[in-house]
This record gives structure tokens, sequence and C-alpha cells, in this order.
């Protein structure tokens, strides 16, 4: 059998997603049956996994949707602004369409990162919507203020950035300082989890499958280095840590514990440090 930096780029990428995949199984059959068996760290353990939820990858693909749904559904988003897009933002064109745009990376809106600088709009955030019924909100998203349309965001979609608005988001303000932007997390529990599943992607130094210049994939923009962006914008990242990137094949830890989501931008954080001093 050839290795795996042999083979063509495509069948390395399904393979490297294969392990990652493979490991993030393990992590959520293996743990449970330890704390079934009693060990003397149970608690511990136990607090370490996340919940049951049928609802679980609708909710991942419904943030992916809330961050781009139409590189999520192949599509491409409309050329002009927003009508409902504030006078005052300073975007232009598709990206005025995403729902991020306006409500952040936090879904705080005006009272989160987005409340200052180039994202600016003035609008309210979501997260008086958490909890709501699910066809409450779908009716708000395809109102005369946000007017998406099924052409747009077919109905299955829709329900899963519905699901995502109503059961999706976390108060980020508890994981992350505002005024330093640091993820309060473990940083060496955040390096066991990334080491053995982020890096088989992006590298152990955070550097692949991040710049355009660097592979198609683009998972995190052109902006460089993945310990770069966790700094820039935490909050885009624990977003994306939790939900996945839309249009590629980055795995969505939400099948993780909220605790060690943090845990892994807390680690994230220190590799352009890290990169640096090596």
């Amino acid at each position: 059998m050839r290795p795996i930096h042999q083979l063509p780029s495509a069948f390395r990428l399904a393979a490297k997603l294969i392990v990652a995949v493979s490991v993030l199984v393990a992590a959520a059959v293996v743990v449970p049956r330890l704390v079934a068996a009693g060990p003397s760290n149970t608690t511990e353990v136990a607090q370490s996994t996340a919940k049951y939820d049928k609802d679980l990858w609708d909710i991942a693909r419904g943030g992916q949707l809330y961050d781009n749904w139409a590189v999520a559904l192949d599509k491409e988003l409309p050329k002009k602004n927003h009508p409902s897009y504030p006078t005052i933002g300073k975007k232009k064109g598709g990206i005025t369409w995403r729902c991020k745009e306006c409500h952040g990376w936090d879904y705080m809106g005006e009272d989160g990162s987005y409340g200052r600088g180039g994202h600016y709009t003035g609008v309210k955030g979501l997260r008086r919507m958490t909890g709501a019924r699910i066809e409450d909100i779908i009716g708000i998203i395809t109102d005369k203020t946000h007017q998406y349309t099924e052409d747009m965001i077919p109905p299955l979609a829709m329900k899963k950035i519905a699901l995502f608005i109503s059961k999706g988001q976390i108060g980020m303000d508890q994981y992350i300082d505002r005024s330093t932007k640091r993820a309060r997390g473990d940083v060496k529990r955040g390096a066991s989890f990334f080491q053995t599943v982020c890096a088989i992607c992006h590298g152990f130094d955070g550097a692949e499958m991040v710049s355009k210049s660097q592979t198609e994939m683009a998972a995190f923009g052109d902006r460089g280095l993945l310990g770069t962006m966790a700094i820039e914008d935490p909050w885009e990242s624990l977003h994306k840590i939790r939900n996945g990137q839309p249009g590629v094949g980055m795995v969505a830890l939400r099948v993780l514990s909220v605790r060690d989501q943090v845990d892994v931008l807390s680690y994230i954080q220190t590799l352009t440090k890290r990169r640096l001093e090596d």
C-alpha cells in the first residue's frame, strides 16, 4: 500500500478526514464507556463529554449556513446589497447577505465584536432567539426584512439555520475575554485535541489549509496562520471550531463539550508564537 503522502491530493484529503473522524468517534465512544466503568476520576471525564443531541449534525450544518449559506449550498451570493443592509454599513455586495455580517460571530450584533469597526451595522444580535420555536425563526428569516426565499435557501436548509439559532448558540463572553481576545481555556488540554485531530489537516503549527495561496480549500480565508486568525478574531474561530467551515471537509467539533472546544481555541492562539520560536 502506498503511504498517504504519495497519494493524489484528493485522496490524501479523504484519508486525513477519515483519520480525524475516527479519532472523534473513538473519543465519543470510549470516554462514555470509561465513565460507565467507574474510574477514580469519573466526574472529570464525564464533564469533558458532550451530551447526546439528535440534532447535533443539523445544528452544525446550520452554523455553516449562518456563516455562508451560498458556499454551503454551492450557490452564489446576490451581487447587490441586501435591501435591509443598513446604510451606515461599510460592506458591499454579496457579503451583506451572510447572516454573520450583521449578527456577528458571537451572535450579539451591535452589542458584540461587531459593535464597532468595519463590520458595524447597528443591527441587534440573536441571543434573545435562543430557545425560540423553529417555525417562528423560519418566519423571521423569510419575512420582509430578511427576504430569504426557498430559491436561495431550500426548506430543509432553512430549518437547519433555525435549529442553529434556537439551539446552537453559546454566550461567548463566558469563554473569550472581550478586552484581550484571549480564550479562557486550558492550553495543554487543547493541545491534545489539536495535535491528534486538527493537525491532520491544518498541520502541527496551524500553517496548512489556511491560506488561498497554499490551498484551494482556504478553510480560514487568506489570512495566513491559523494562530494569527484565532488571535485576531477568536469569535469566528470558535464558531468554526464548533460548526466547521462551509464548502470544505472540515470536521465540526460539536461532538466535544464546549469546554473542550474552548481549550482547542486556547491552544490555537499559541501557534503563531510557537512557530516563530521553533
